[in-house]
């Protein structure tokens, strides 16, 4: 799986960038302040060794040191050390380059003549012979021992330091806490406030309209997104109103219709040539048809039946068996014991017009029902010669047909997978249409499974 970064959520995203952007700035903040403390280290130890060595090379002309039998003079807190050899130091101790830079240069601007100068810092516990200043316990600090070659013998002098690495890494990460703290959960509130009606939103914008859903949405969060959900209860208010108005309209021109229609059918039968008669008769009744069908596609998902939990099994087998009383060749496969909440009678309908399909461009149907994750696919499959992807893309457009002749029979209208498809997208699911690697073709109605 890839990982992703960047979150895809609005709350995510404000969060993400507020704590990367925190992060950043107390990062240079730290960076500042621990070039600041290394200067103030500098300064403070390089100042103090740097007066401790002037003071140890006057008190040594003065002859106020402590002489030793090695030659080795010492001040008798061992803080300033002169001797003719280098002073040996632990083993652990850590060498610094820049604090002895710093002592050489603060020495040749105070007129003194040094040669090489080093410094070390002491471990935290520093014991043992080799140990020339020892740590007393309890000692605050880091110590920081200087060694300059004046005039052929070795200045060495120790220094108590005072650092504060720990405190402010301490410091920083509280101050950090705090600022995320203070800043990310107000932020959090605020997105959180717009995310949400934004998420109702978007699940309302989703339903389709024909469902005629039009329980308008609470107006809450910022003065922002409750204008938009306003318009947005007005907007669906209106599509609601728009097609309320043509489900009447459609309902009174199919009434008017079919009266004439049926009114036609009845003098038609009154003609005494059959053959003429035979024609009329066929004329009113693909008329007849072809306006039912126009009504079904302009009604689907409208219609007044409720949603029930269909057992797939038995409404597969309850459609097969109705074929095959008629002589039609539709046939069950595997089908899964599962459950879908649709309307029974417009699912039917739609099945029912893919099976026509298929027995009529595919030579039989066979009915299947599987499950994928938390979907039902509900296949129908012929063994046609199957569609190009150009036919696939618009077959399931009204009025549009595979066989393009103006006979019924053969042609039909062209509404019977547009009608299938806008039932299944009423129910909530989606038509796709495949050509199998074998032959034939499979029409998917994929529809969420009900527990």
């Amino acid at each position: 799986m890839k990982f992703r970064l960047w979150p895809r959520s609005l709350v995510g995203q404000l969060v993400f960038a507020v704590a990367v952007m925190l992060f950043v700035a107390q990062a240079i903040n730290f960076a500042l302040l621990v070039r600041g403390q290394k200067q103030q280290f500098l300064a403070h130890g390089g100042g103090m060794a740097v007066a401790r060595i002037i003071d140890a090379v006057e008190r040594d002309r003065r002859g106020d040191f402590r002489a030793r039998r090695d030659g080795e003079r010492r001040e008798r807190s061992a803080k300033q050390v002169i001797s003719d050899t280098p002073i040996a130091v632990p083993v652990r101790a850590k060498r610094m380059p820049e604090l002895a830079e710093y002592v050489s240069g603060l020495l040749r601007e105070a007129d003194v003549e040094v040669g090489t100068v080093d410094a070390w810092a002491l471990p935290v516990r520093s014991h043992g012979p080799r140990a020339d200043f020892p740590r007393r316990s309890g000692f605050p600090g880091r110590i920081v021992v200087v060694s300059a070659k004046i005039d052929g013998r070795y200045v060495t002098v120790r220094s108590r330091i005072q650092i504060g690495g720990d405190r402010l890494q301490g410091f920083l990460l509280w101050q950090t806490l705090s600022l995320y703290l203070l800043l990310l959960v107000p932020i959090m509130l605020i997105a959180w406030r717009v995310a949400r009606p934004l998420r109702d939103l978007t699940r309302a914008a989703r339903i389709n309209p024909a469902l005629r859903d039009a329980t308008p949405l609470e107006e809450e969060g910022p003065s922002d997104m409750r204008d938009l959900i306003a318009a947005f209860n007005a907007y669906r208010a209106r599509i609601a109103t728009m097609l309320s108005d043509k489900d009447r309209m459609l309902g009174a021109v199919g009434h008017d219709l079919r009266t004439p229609l049926a009114s036609l059918r009845v003098r038609v039968e009154q003609v005494e040539d059959e053959a003429l008669r035979d024609k009329m008769i066929a004329s009113i009744e693909e008329m007849t048809a072809m306006l039912s069908d126009i009504l079904a596609l302009a009604r689907s998902g409208a219609g007044t039946e409720a949603q029930e939990r269909i057992p797939l099994r038995e409404l597969i087998g309850e459609l097969a068996a109705d074929y095959q009383e008629r002589g039609r060749d539709v046939a069950i496969a595997d089908v899964a014991d599962v459950s879908v909440l649709a309307r029974p009678m417009l699912l039917k309908r739609a099945l029912r017009n893919l099976a026509d399909n298929a027995v009529a461009y595919g030579v039989r149907a066979r009915l299947s029902v599987r499950v994928e994750g938390e979907t039902a696919r509900i296949a129908v499959s012929d063994d046609g010669p199957g569609l190009t992807d150009e036919q696939i893309r618009t077959l399931i457009e009204p009025f549009a047909r595979g066989e393009q002749s103006r006979n019924r029979a053969t042609g039909g209208a062209g509404l019977g997978l547009s009608i299938a498809r806008d039932i299944a997208e009423g129910e909530g699911g989606s038509l796709t249409l495949s050509n199998r690697p074998g032959g034939g073709l499979d029409a998917v109605i994929a529809l969420p499974v009900q527990a």
